[in-house]
C-alpha cells in the first residue's frame, strides 16, 4: 500500500519561485518553471520505453545528469515488476515515490490533483493477445480512464501524453478521444518516428501534391506496422487539402503479394527506392522475404491518394519511405533513421515536444494523426488475419491540420555519435 504524503512532503515537491533582482541591470529570463509529472507505466527495465522517456526527466537527455527537460518526474506508478525491473531502483536513487494506484500517483496519495501533467506508457508487459489478430491489450485505454477518472474526482485536467497507437482496437482509441473532447483535456499522442532523424533531410511542404507514399518497414505486424504507418503518416497530412481521413483498407498476406503487384497494387520500383534510401536493395525479394510474419497493408484516402505500408521482414530493418508525387517529381525515398543503441535519443525528440505540450498546453501534434493511424492499423490486422478482406472505413474520415514539431535534422543537426557508458 503506498503511503499518503504530508502536505510538508508535497511542498517539497513544489517548484521555488524564481529570485527577483532589485538592481537595475538587464539579465537573462528565468528558466521555465519547472512541471511536476505523473509517470504511469506498464513495465520499467532498462531499454524500455519508461527508460528512455522517464529516466530523462531525472537524469537528463544522455542518462548521465545535467541538462534535460524542464519537468520533475514527482510520482510513479509501474503495473508489473519483473526481474529485471529498475523503477525500484530508480524510485530510490531519486526520491521519486511509488504509488500502488493511477488515481494516487496523481494526487500523491492526497483528495487533491498534484501533478501539472501525466505520462502514460503502456508499453511491454505480460498482457493477453487477441486469439484471432494477435494484437496485444496492452491497458492504454484503462490508464487513460483512470487519468481522467482522477481529473473528475478532483475537478482539474492537466495535458496527458500517450505513448503510441491510443489503444489496440479502434472502439477503445475512439472512447479515449472522446472523452478527452469531452472534458477539454490537452492531449497528445504517437511515437518517436516522425520526430527522428531523415535522410535526405527534406522537408515536405503543407500542399505537397502527393499520389502516393510507400513505406517499407520490418518487426512485429502491430507494435512495429504501428511505426510504419505513424511515418507515412506524418508526411501524407502535408498533402494538398490536407487530412481528410481513409476510405478503405485491406492487408495482403506474403501468398497474395507478387499477384497483387502485377495488377499494380504495390510498386517495386517504389520499394527499392525507399530502401536504396537506406543503402538497402530489393533484390530477390521473394526469396529474402519472411513468409509468416511480412504483409503489405494498403490504404485509400478518401480524396484519391493512396498509402502501401509494406511489412517485409527478412528484406530491412529500417524504417523508409518513398513518395510518389502527382506533378511529375521523381520519386523520394527518404529513410527514418534511429539511433539503435542506449539511450536511444530518437527518443529525446520526442520527449523535446512533450516538455512543449506540457508547457504550453497546446497540442503541436494532432492527436487526431494517431487516432487515424491506430483506426488504419486496426483495420489492417483484421484484414491480414482474414486473408486480406478489404475493410471499408467510413468511421475514418478523420479530417485535421497536419503536426508542426520539426524532424532532428530539419534545421541540420547532425547524427549523434555513440555515447560510451561506465559498464
Amino acid at each position: 500500500m503506498a503511503t499518503r504524503l504530508t502536505r510538508r512532503h508535497i511542498l517539497k515537491t513544489l517548484p521555488l519561485a524564481p529570485t527577483v533582482l532589485s538592481s537595475g541591470l538587464a539579465v537573462a529570463a528565468p528558466r521555465r518553471k519547472t512541471l511536476r509529472v505523473a509517470g504511469i507505466g506498464t513495465q520499467y527495465f532498462r531499454n524500455s520505453h519508461c527508460d528512455v522517456v522517464f529516466t530523462k526527466l531525472m537524469e537528463g537527455w544522455n542518462h548521465l545528469g545535467g541538462d534535460g527537460p524542464n519537468l520533475e518526474l514527482v510520482s510513479m506508478y509501474v503495473e508489473q515488476k519483473a526481474g529485471n525491473d529498475i523503477s525500484l531502483q530508480k524510485s530510490k536513487a531519486h526520491g521519486v515515490p511509488m504509488f500502488d494506484s493511477i488515481s494516487d500517483a496523481l494526487t500523491l496519495g492526497t483528495d487533491e490533483l498534484q501533478c501539472d501533467a501525466v505520462l502514460s506508457i503502456a508499453e511491454h508487459g505480460s498482457y493477453e493477445d487477441t486469439p484471432d489478430t494477435a494484437q496485444r491489450k496492452y491497458p492504454r485505454r484503462r490508464f487513460f480512464d483512470a487519468i481522467a477518472d482522477t481529473f473528475e474526482q478532483t475537478g482539474k485536467v492537466v495535458p496527458v501524453f500517450n505513448d503510441k497507437h491510443l489503444s489496440w482496437n479502434w472502439k477503445d482509441a475512439k472512447a479515449m478521444y472522446d472523452r478527452a473532447c469531452q472534458l477539454n483535456i490537452p492531449f497528445q499522442a504517437g511515437s518517436s518516428l516522425p520526430f527522428t532523424w531523415r535522410y535526405p533531410a527534406r522537408t515536405i511542404p503543407t500542399g505537397a501534391k502527393i499520389k502516393t507514399i510507400t513505406g517499407v518497414a520490418y518487426g512485429g505486424l502491430e507494435s512495429y506496422g504501428f511505426h510504419a504507418l505513424e511515418s507515412i503518416q506524418c508526411l501524407m497530412e502535408r498533402r494538398q487539402g490536407g487530412e481528410t481521413g481513409v476510405r478503405s483498407v485491406e492487408a495482403i498476406p506474403y501468398d497474395k503479394m507478387w499477384a497483387a503487384e502485377k495488377a499494380g497494387v504495390w510498386s517495386r520500383n517504389a520499394v527499392a527506392t525507399a530502401l536504396a534510401a537506406t543503402g538497402e536493395s530489393a533484390d530477390n525479394l521473394e526469396e529474402r522475404m519472411h513468409q509468416d510474419n511480412s504483409s503489405i497493408y494498403v490504404i485509400e484516402y478518401t480524396d484519391g491518394s493512396r498509402a502501401v505500408c509494406c511489412m517485409f521482414n527478412g528484406i530491412t530493418a529500417q524504417m523508409s519511405v518513398a513518395i510518389e508525387f502527382a506533378d511529375q517529381q521523381p520519386l523520394l525515398g527518404q529513410w527514418f533513421k534511429l539511433e539503435e543503441i542506449y539511450p536511444f535519443r530518437h527518443f529525446e525528440k520526442l520527449v523535446r515536444g512533450i516538455d512543449k505540450f506540457f508547457h504550453t498546453g497546446k497540442v503541436h501534434t494532432p492527436v487526431e494523426r494517431t487516432l487515424l493511424t491506430t483506426g488504419i492499423l486496426d483495420r489492417a490486422l483484421h484484414s491480414h488475419y482474414a486473408n486480406g478482406k478489404k475493410y471499408n472505413t467510413p468511421e475514418l474520415a478523420i479530417r485535421y491540420k497536419p503536426g508542426n514539431w520539426p524532424f532532428a535534422n530539419q534545421s541540420g543537426e547532425k547524427f549523434p555519435t555513440p555515447i560510451k557508458y561506465a559498464s
